[in-house]
């Protein structure tokens, strides 16, 4: 770093306008580069004042969150250096500079930290192997070819999807290849600047803790870029992935339609799909017509562009990003309308009512439909029955809504909670394997479902279905992530079953809440940028671990859950691993959660309406109406005064 950047960053921290930390960051990250495209971007970023985006950048270096690393890509000041040749209206030509981005830097660093831990820890024969996959976000494929690069100079053997693909289909490879590890690289629904790192263990789980903390720690050791080759006859191979792959994937997500016959009789439902510029149209289109569904798609949509052009969010949870298939499906006169995010781990749906009217479900309703199916198709086959139902499971989060457990107490199988964050549903599903004697696992993955659910029932769990609020569900145990290529098919099957009732899916919907009570869930984020917005939410968390509320909207708070400073076991006795999260139960039946998001910079607070405890379902279907009347406004109510608590909380961290 020449001297006059020098003085002028040292300056800044004497007069506050830069962080103490970013200073830091800032002289650590130029004194281990040779790029000069890094000290151009700040040294421009200085000269101008822009010391908010400095601080923004380098105020942290990326750490694994629920999702892995994930940050901006493109930043809210581009740099001159970073537009490079790029005309202004497109992407630049180089990711944004910055310990807290996803650039070359951080992607280089956690690609080192990850080969450097497989090579210490591998113990079978041969290299350490990786599957490599992308969505179609900006800098996937270089950030792809770099990881490439990185993993096979120092010895590590790659599996590379050539071509965009989705997130559960990374997990499925890896499994199906069997390689040490896994990389995706994704930030899911996040907005166009933002991409992501998502690593993965050898079983296709996310990665949990324990390893976790073992890349980080080679991560951290890891100073810059810059690394010594492997000799070239240690060096790792490329094996490209493709079709071959989607073919072996397809005919595995074809096993989880539980009732063809009825599919098949209900062929003509027809369903409009988008993919919303992403990965899901290589896979679900084709799946839901190899399964008899009727299936169009949105061509303004089909486009694979990082850009998202045609959405303010590619969300499936918002009803705008899935305007464009719900206007066809109304043109077209489609029953449903199912839309996947940027890497296809979440999926959206639209149903029509009995009046006709298109309704956008929650994902908490959407999974609770799924659940109820599912339940009822494997017990009414014999799958379930009551001498094994005891080992029948259902894998939720605590934030996702209690009507899944009354659905699943109804169906008398197991439910177990797991903290947010897909890899813990996974690493339930990792124990449940390990459970079955070794001899009668050892070629697990080659297994049928029938085959290897027959073991789960003998000696485990069998896995009826897991999902989260958040729109992401798994149906089966041959992949280990949230898969929206399986829930397309499961959801469609509900709409299938329902139709063939004479139903529609608000109509099934109203019927477990006739059963279990009108259960109305939502969310508020709270969005916080930047440096200072990162160090709000963690105040504004902490004080709701130190100064819980005492009443909500006149209600008594009756239970505190404190899950970053007690200890709790879920319904199998496995200890809760500690997450800054604190659940407060009302009296009258209410909750509310509150929970820094691990990959986004906004603080969550999950809104639950539930029928007060010691009540059930609605004594007459006529009273439903009235039911989901008062219901919603208790909902609002609920809303409002968190929400207004939630403000107050704010100033006074800010005071």
């Amino acid at each position: 770093m020449n001297s006059d950047l020098s003085a002028t960053l040292d300056a800044a921290l004497a007069s506050g306008d830069l962080l103490r930390s970013s200073h830091e960051n800032i002289v650590g990250f130029l004194g281990n580069s040779t790029d000069p495209l890094y000290e151009a971007s700040v040294a421009w970023l200085a000269k101008e004042g822009h010391w908010k985006e400095l601080n923004n950048r380098f105020f942290k270096k990326l750490a694994f969150g629920t999702g892995g690393l994930r940050g901006r890509s493109i930043g809210e000041i581009v740099t001159p250096a970073e537009r490079g040749d790029a005309p202004a209206d497109a992407r630049p030509e180089f990711p944004c500079v910055g310990t807290s981005n996803l650039n070359y830097h951080n992607i280089t660093r956690a690609t080192l930290g990850l080969v450097r831990h497989l090579l210490k820890s591998h113990s079978g024969e041969g290299r350490p192997s990786l599957a490599v996959a992308r969505d179609t976000r900006y800098f996937g494929k270089e950030f792809a070819d770099r990881v490439t690069r990185v993993a096979v100079e120092n010895g590590v053997d790659v599996y590379l999807f050539a071509e965009p693909r989705s997130t559960p289909q990374l997990s499925f490879a890896v499994r199906h290849l069997g390689t040490t590890s896994g990389i995706v690289l994704t930030a899911s629904h996040n907005p166009p600047h933002d991409n992501g790192f998502k690593v993965y263990s050898n079983d296709g789980t996310q990665v949990l803790e324990a390893e976790a903390n073992a890349i980080i720690a080679e991560v951290e050791a890891v100073t810059g870029e810059s690394y010594e080759p492997v000799a070239e006859n240690r060096r790792g191979q490329v094996h490209p992935l493709g079709e071959e792959m989607d073919e072996v994937y397809l005919e595995r997500l074809e096993t989880l339609l539980l009732d063809p016959a009825m599919v098949k009789e209900q062929g003509d439902l027809r369903i409009v799909f988008t993919n919303i510029h992403g990965t899901g149209g290589t896979i679900s289109p084709q799946l839901l017509r190899r399964l008899g569904f009727t299936c169009d798609t949105v061509p303004a949509q089909d486009v694979e562009d990082g850009a998202f052009p045609t959405v303010r969010s590619p969300n499936p949870e918002n009803a705008e990003a899935l305007q464009m298939a719900v206007d066809q499906a109304e043109a077209s006169g489609a029953d449903i309308v199912i839309g996947t995010d940027p890497d296809a781990d979440r999926m959206g749906v639209v149903v029509r009512n009995k009046k006709g009217e298109m309704t956008l479900l929650t994902g908490n309703q959407i999974g609770s439909l799924i659940a109820y199916y599912r339940i009822l198709a494997f017990t009414e086959q014999g799958i379930i029955t009551p001498a094994n139902r005891d080992r029948a499971v259902i894998v939720k989060t605590f934030v996702t809504t209690e009507l899944q457990t009354a659905i699943a107490a109804h169906g008398n199988v197991k439910i177990v909670n797991t903290l947010t964050g897909f890899k813990y549903i996974g690493g339930k599903l990792r124990k449940y394997e390990k459970a079955i004697p070794a001899e009668l696992r050892e070629n697990y993955r080659q297994l049928s479902d029938v085959e290897t659910r027959n073991l789960r029932f003998a000696h485990s769990r069998f896995f009826v279905f897991g999902g989260e609020e958040s729109h992401g569900y798994l149906g089966a145990d041959f992949l280990r992530d949230k898969d929206a290529n399986g829930a397309v098919v499961m959801f469609a099957e509900v709409a299938a079953f329902a139709r063939s009732k004479g139903m529609t899916c608000v109509e099934l919907l109203d019927e477990l809440f006739i059963r279990h009570g009108v259960h109305l869930e939502g969310q508020h984020a709270e969005t916080l940028t930047g440096a200072d917005g990162a160090a709000q939410i963690q105040r504004l968390a902490r004080s709701y671990a130190e100064s819980p509320p005492t009443v909500i909207d006149g209600s008594p708070v009756v239970r505190v859950r404190d899950f970053a400073n007690e200890d709790f076991i879920d319904e199998e006795g496995d200890p809760i691993p500690k997450e800054k999260m604190v659940f407060v139960d009302l009296e009258d039946g209410r909750a509310f959660a509150v929970r820094p998001s691990g990959t986004e910079p906004k603080i969550k607070f999950y809104l639950y309406q539930r029928p007060r405890p010691g009540c059930g379902g609605i004594n007459l279907p006529e009273e439903l109406a009235s039911a989901k009347e008062i219901a919603r406004r208790s909902f609002e109510a609920l809303k409002t005064a968190v929400l207004a608590d939630m403000r107050t909380r704010l100033e006074e961290c800010d005071s």
